[in-house]
Formats: C-alpha cells, sequence, structure tokens
C-alpha cells in the first residue's frame, strides 16, 4: 500500500496498545509550520525567540510574560490558542480522546480547523489499511467541506475550497486571479470524476483534493412497457462513505454497525435518528416530528441511511434492536459539512458501553 494524506500528521504520530494516536513532538512542530504560527518577516524578536525554542521543544512551558512579549496581537492569539490545543491535547494523551472529549463536554473551546486537522489524522489511522480509494475520497468528507452539483443525473460531490479557488483563478494561481478580475480569457482546469481508469492517480494526487466522487447510489433504466429497473451502483460514493462511517464508530466506540444507504424512511416505528451535517439534523428533526417541510428544503437531502447494530445488547434497551436512522443534506448553497462527532456522541448506546 501507498502512503495518503501526507499532511495529515499520521507518520509523525504513533499508536498506543488500543490503535488510537498518540501526540509527539514532531506532529506539534506541524502546527508551528502552519500559515497561522510560522514567522514572517514583520515578525518582532520576541515572537522569533518564542517561535525557535517551541520548535526544538514543542511541549516545554511558555510563561504569559513570553506571550505578552509578543508586538503583534493575532500573534499572541494565535499561539495562546495554540498552547490552549497542546495542552489539552497532552493531557487527553490521544488525539482520539482528545476529540472525544471536546464533543462529549458540549464545549469545543478550539478554531474549527484545529478540528479537522485532528479528524484528518484520525480517518488516515481509521482507513490506513484500505486499499478503496473510494472510501478515501469519501473519508475526506469527514473533514473537508464540499460542494454539490448535479451532472447528467450523476451527484458530484466536489471539495469545497478548492472550487472556490479555481473558480478565483481558474487554476493559474494569483496570476489566474489577476486575468479573472480583468475578465480576461483563460485555460479551464476541470475537476475528475474518481472512476476506474483514473483511481490509481488518488495515490500520488489524492492530497490535491481534485477528484469529484461520485455519490449517485441508484441507476434507474427505463424498460419498454412502463417498466423501470432500478440498479445500486458496485461503486457509490455514499456506499463508500457508509463503509468509513462504520469503521469511524468501530475505532472511538468499539461496537460493530453495519450502515446502507436508504432512499427514504417508511417505518412507523421510527424511534431514533442521527443527522450527519447541521441541516439533516433539522430536517430529520422536523420530520421525526410531523411538522411541515418545505419542498426545497426535502430537496436538499441527499441521503438517508439505516444503521443497524451488529449485537442489539449494546444499544440502550428501549431501543434495542430498531435501526438508526442517518441523514446527509445540503445547505441552501448546495455546501456540505459532515459533523462525524455527532455518531460518536449521539449514538443510543446502552450502558456498558462507552459514553
Amino acid at each position: 500500500m501507498q502512503n495518503f494524506w501526507p499532511s495529515s500528521g499520521f507518520d509523525q504520530l504513533r499508536r498506543n496498545a488500543r490503535g488510537w494516536l498518540v501526540p509527539t513532538d514532531d506532529y506539534l512542530r506541524l502546527f508551528l509550520a502552519r500559515p497561522e504560527l510560522a514567522l514572517v518577516p514583520e515578525s518582532c524578536d520576541a515572537e522569533r525567540a518564542l517561535h525557535a525554542a517551541l520548535v526544538l521543544q514543542p511541549s516545554r512551558a511558555v510563561t504569559p510574560r513570553e506571550q505578552g512579549a509578543l508586538a503583534d496581537a493575532d500573534a499572541r492569539a494565535n499561539y495562546a490558542l495554540f498552547l490552549r490545543f497542546r495542552d489539552a491535547l497532552l493531557s487527553a494523551g490521544t488525539l482520539e480522546g482528545y476529540y472525544l472529549s471536546l464533543f462529549r463536554r458540549g464545549h469545543v473551546d478550539i478554531p474549527p480547523l484545529f478540528v479537522d486537522l485532528l479528524a484528518q489524522a484520525i480517518v488516515r489511522n481509521v482507513l490506513d489499511d484500505s486499499t478503496d480509494v473510494y472510501e478515501l475520497r469519501a473519508g475526506e468528507m469527514l473533514f473537508r467541506a464540499q460542494r454539490i452539483s448535479t451532472q447528467g443525473g450523476q451527484i458530484l460531490a466536489a471539495d469545497r475550497d478548492v472550487v472556490d479557488l479555481l473558480s478565483e483563478t481558474g487554476g493559474l494561481g494569483e496570476i489566474g486571479r489577476l486575468l479573472t478580475q480583468a475578465n480576461a480569457p483563460m485555460r479551464a482546469l476541470e475537476m475528475a470524476v474518481l472512476a476506474e481508469h483514473n483511481a490509481p492517480r488518488y495515490w500520488q494526487d489524492g492530497e490535491r483534493h481534485r477528484f469529484l466522487l461520485d455519490l449517485t447510489h441508484e441507476v434507474r433504466n427505463d424498460l419498454s412497457h412502463g417498466l423501470t429497473l432500478t440498479m445500486t451502483r458496485a461503486r457509490s460514493g455514499l456506499g463508500a462513505l457508509a463503509r468509513v462511517l462504520e469503521r469511524w464508530i468501530a475505532h472511538f466506540l468499539g461496537v460493530a454497525v453495519h450502515i446502507r444507504p436508504e432512499p427514504r424512511i417508511d417505518d412507523p416505528a421510527w424511534r431514533w435518528h442521527v443527522g450527519l451535517d447541521t441541516e439533516a439534523t433539522a430536517l430529520l428533526n422536523d420530520l421525526y416530528e410531523g411538522n411541515a417541510v418545505e419542498a426545497e428544503r426535502q430537496q436538499r437531502l441527499l441521503s438517508l441511511f439505516r444503521l443497524d447494530f451488529a449485537d442489539p445488547q449494546e444499544m440502550r434497551a428501549d431501543v434495542a434492536g430498531k435501526p438508526v436512522y442517518l441523514g446527509l443534506a445540503t445547505s441552501a448553497d448546495q455546501g456540505v459539512k459532515l459533523k462525524p462527532q455527532n455518531l460518536l456522541v449521539n449514538l443510543p448506546l446502552g450502558a456498558a458501553r462507552p459514553q
């Protein structure tokens, strides 16, 4: 197997006996190299000294006096955020333990960027033995926002940041940005739909996030005599996402579940649901409570999923053996930002399981 997502920091981390990721100095150094903390020509002497000291020993204590000596207010704020993140991560002992603690206590006190960086490293760990690039591309959805489009009957997910950048620059960087502002014609740089013929390229190009994931789960063929044949696609992006979410749950909670995409919920005994994003959470809540849902909101529902526990005894007694329904929806601007933490804090686990 080849390496993927080298910027995730997975190579700078180590696993404990449980398979969870233990932070190291090399992992913390990756944060010090990020634009938010990297030195710039305007950095003052105090900032240069603090940065050098942390690069040498990332876990060293930093005094309030050292922080207060930084001339730039933004630099002081950035270092304060990093040090709070670092200290909490080291105290938790693992990335997974810290990630869980952020959401179980209901108070996330670090920037969304740090949450996504944690998730990226953890998903990289979860998928370390995967050889399926469709799973890897689906795994990106757990830490990178997507934009959804429909082309020729296909539902396609594209990396939001890459789409926005290409729309601004045409793939030509700052020069492209200037040409766009001048309304000059530019060479269009297309993003490729992940398919069998280009799948091997993912191992080298996946971190550029320029592969579209086809989320079309079923294909309908109209036959003669008014008959319609519906077939499930073997390379469904939703199927790949379901497998990633199964692994995610098993890695954190130690429970085996089976997740499959569903076209609808036809269950008069519907008891439990979890939204995979903010929009889906609100939509499922309204549907469950019998509230009216506008047609436009319903059309933004990308997919439903059915989650079943392999062992119903691992569920809460009052819902044991019943399915859990999941939803995935877009925002009004066709964006999707998964919240994989919802599956860790909102599943109906029994008292004997991790809470």
